[in-house]
């Protein structure tokens, strides 16, 4: 199947159903330590044409942290693969401890929704008629993600941190100017965010994939975001595969964005995750 979308290699990150990151933390260091043993094996028996991202048990940074270096620096997983709400804000001080790590090892860490009332909360009922959630709530949950970022100060803190945030950040493309306007005139911003242009730089401090659905919304994307920090993304094989598994004239600038994020070195050339 990637031989037929011309996709030469691609990163395997977790499920989404299976983030678990509401469950009894013991249980969710136990299953993301079988987790990411497993990936690693899938891995090494295809290791030129797969590479993965480690699950981690966020309802316990610490163990998050100590789970990110075993998968890295054991079985060689390129980063950590996470959802957007970890039960706890972006900002949270407590997750400083897995940010930190990841800038210790050099690794990505990657953002993508779950959807909600499965192990932890339901946000809101209506998302679930007509699966409504893998859109609606999807795109809410990485506006968030963006905005809880920047203005909780996460890359002021860790500021050689690179996050990577899914679907082009879901709704943030179409709500850049509001959110930028908000940083500088609103007084819950933060006074260092109020300085005109502060937003704009945080923002480019961000990587988004460029997994959206239609040509007018990915060239939409790409007006509002830029090329400098995208990669490229697809649900490769899922209900919404097959709609954007081709970069187009982007392949070689989303190609070597990949490399510099997932610190592929020699693993580059042709690569398009």
């Amino acid at each position: 199947a990637m031989d037929a979308a011309g996709i030469s290699a691609q990163i395997l990150s977790p499920n989404p159903l299976t983030y678990l990151h509401f469950i009894e933390p013991a249980n969710a260091v136990a299953y993301c330590q079988r987790h990411n043993d497993e990936l690693a094996e899938i891995v090494a028996t295809y290791p030129d044409r797969f590479g993965g991202f480690a699950a981690l048990p966020m309802q316990d940074p610490s163990s998050a942290a100590v789970e990110l270096r075993r998968a890295i620096g054991e079985l060689g997983l390129l980063g950590g693969y996470v959802s957007t709400d970890p039960g706890r804000p972006l900002d949270d001080s407590t997750l400083d401890e897995v940010y930190a790590m990841c800038v210790q090892l050099d690794a990505p860490l990657l953002l993508h929704p779950q959807p909600s009332g499965l192990d932890g909360p339901l946000r809101d009922p209506r998302m679930r008629r007509f699966d409504l959630d893998l859109v609606i709530e999807f795109s809410y949950e990485e506006l968030i993600a963006v905005a809880t970022v920047i203005f909780g100060g996460v890359l002021q803190r860790h500021p050689a941190l690179d996050l990577c945030i899914s679907h082009a950040g879901g709704s943030t493309p179409m709500h850049l100017a509001k959110l930028e306007k908000l940083a500088e005139r609103r007084p819950s911003s933060p006074d260092w965010l109020r300085e005109p242009g502060t937003f704009r730089r945080e923002l480019a401090k961000l990587w988004f994939d460029l997994h959206v659905t239609g040509d007018d919304e990915r060239r939409f994307a790409v007006s509002q975001l830029g090329t400098d920090r995208l990669v490229f993304g697809t649900n490769f094989a899922g209900w919404d595969g097959g709609v954007a598994e081709s970069a187009g004239d982007l392949t070689e600038v989303l190609n070597a964005n990949a490399a510099t994020l997932f610190r592929l070195g020699e693993r580059a050339p042709g690569l398009i995750t």
